[in-house]
């Protein structure tokens, strides 16, 4: 009888191990599945660039710096690899972007520009999407990770091959942009 309980409870223990394993497994591709969902978002961004530059010559050529400089990011963000690095590489394209538009509020043509206005939208709409991709992923990291670092996981997780999972985060500068926005008083 002693032999039967103590079988029972050894079950009921692989069982619950079992099944923290398999959590983890789960919590580990919901990861991978959000940062491929990131992945195909920045495509979509990197794909417009080309357009938009393209756009931008014939009404700026002079600003001919400015481009190959969005040229050279977007190719680095392209080529950047895991999170952190593709945050790196995302936060300079950023800035260029932001600066070839800032450019554009001197050329009025190109801001009347019907392709340019488009690719404007496009790339807004792409931003969003993107945004909404990185929470997720970020969401999909924390749960993994809290799982990963829980009881019993805590215990085999890294000689199971379960790695941290790192966050896709803002840098610096988006930080500090995001703090510099002035508070609307009403």
């Amino acid at each position: 009888m002693t032999a039967l309980v103590l079988l029972g409870v050894l079950a009921l223990a692989v069982l619950w191990l079992v099944g923290s394993y398999n959590s983890l497994v789960t919590l580990r591709q919901r990861c991978r599945q959000a940062f491929s969902d990131i992945d195909v978002q920045l495509k979509q961004r990197h794909d417009l660039i080309p357009n938009l530059v393209e756009t931008v010559k014939g009404y700026a050529a002079h600003e001919r710096g400015t481009l190959e400089e969005l040229v050279a990011a977007r190719n680095k963000a392209v080529a950047a690899q895991g999170p952190q690095a593709q945050a790196a590489a995302e936060s300079a394209l950023n800035g260029v972007l932001g600066r070839l538009f800032a450019l554009a509020e001197n050329y009025p043509d190109l801001k009347a520009n019907q392709n340019f206005q488009q690719l404007q939208s496009e790339l807004s709409d792409v931003e969003n999407k993107i945004a909404a991709s990185r929470r997720f992923f970020n969401n999909a990291s924390a749960e993994y990770n809290a799982a990963r670092e829980s009881v019993p996981a805590a215990f085999y997780a890294a000689s199971f091959g379960f790695a941290p999972q790192e966050f896709f985060n803002l840098e610096d500068g988006e930080r500090k942009a995001v703090r510099e926005i002035p508070k609307v008083q009403f």
